[in-house]
């Protein structure tokens, strides 16, 4: 019985060596410095990663159906009303009738409706566009969080929103790898941001805002990940009767 004990700890022990093992191996090792090249090799498009705090360019949302929109119009309380963009993108209101919403900015369809306004009914109308709903929006979550899916955008929601919205973080996340995929509207260019959650909660660097369709994609840790397999495969034994 002795010998057998001793024979399960030496397997044990050698598993979770090779299991540290790989752990540490897992960075690539030092490879010989390349001589340089006649001509200089082009750059590739560098990965966004953000250290210190966070100041996105201003890229204003665009409305979309089902949006819920608060107009104001400055003195002219009987103007003043909630509405919901229609399926068609346009939102129906007095004196103007139908105006198209989705696609323009609020500050651009103030713009617009203080025109159309100014044509005939008022002088110099001061419109203001709030957005209460953001419905037509949606954020990606996926990789190591307890609930990956596609959730809608109701308001303006920042990555920790995000992340708390998807059920948080599973116990093999690694919080240093959270990136976000990007794609400009305009340019259809894609970017890749990449944040460090432990330094978002303390404050060191801002909490980002997400935008429509962008792809939160949560890294995983390959030593958590190499721990709760040693833990999931030594555990099973611990409950055989006579086990040490």
């Amino acid at each position: 019985m002795l010998r057998s004990r001793l024979f399960f700890i030496s397997l044990m022990l050698s598993v979770v060596w090779f299991g540290l093992a790989a752990c540490a191996n897992q960075s690539p090792p030092p490879t010989e410095a390349a001589p340089v090249a006649a001509s200089p090799a082009p750059i590739p498009q560098p990965v966004l990663a953000v250290t210190g705090p966070y100041a996105p360019s201003a890229e204003d949302y665009r409305i979309g159906p089902q949006d819920l929109l608060e107009l104001q119009v400055f003195s002219v309380e009987a103007l003043n009303r909630t509405v919901r963009v229609n399926s068609r993108g346009y939102v129906s209101l007095p004196l103007v009738g139908l105006v198209q919403a989705a696609g323009l900015t609020s500050e651009q369809l103030e713009e617009s409706l203080s025109e159309k306004l100014s044509k005939e009914y008022l002088q110099n109308p001061q419109v203001s566009v709030f957005i209460k709903e953001f419905i037509s929006q949606r954020v990606t979550v996926e990789g190591e969080v307890k609930k990956p899916g596609v959730y809608p955008l109701k308001g303006r929601l920042t990555l920790l929103q995000v992340l708390a919205t998807a059920e948080g973080l599973t116990t093999v996340a690694d919080p240093e790898a959270v990136k976000v995929f990007r794609t400009d509207q305009a340019s259809g260019k894609r970017e890749t941001l990449q944040f460090d959650l432990e330094k978002i909660r303390i404050g060191q660097v801002q909490d980002p805002a997400v935008r429509n369709d962008d792809i939160v994609q949560v890294g995983k840790s390959r030593g958590k990940a190499v721990a709760k397999e040693l833990i999931e495969f030594i555990l099973p034994f611990r409950v055989l009767p006579g086990f040490l």
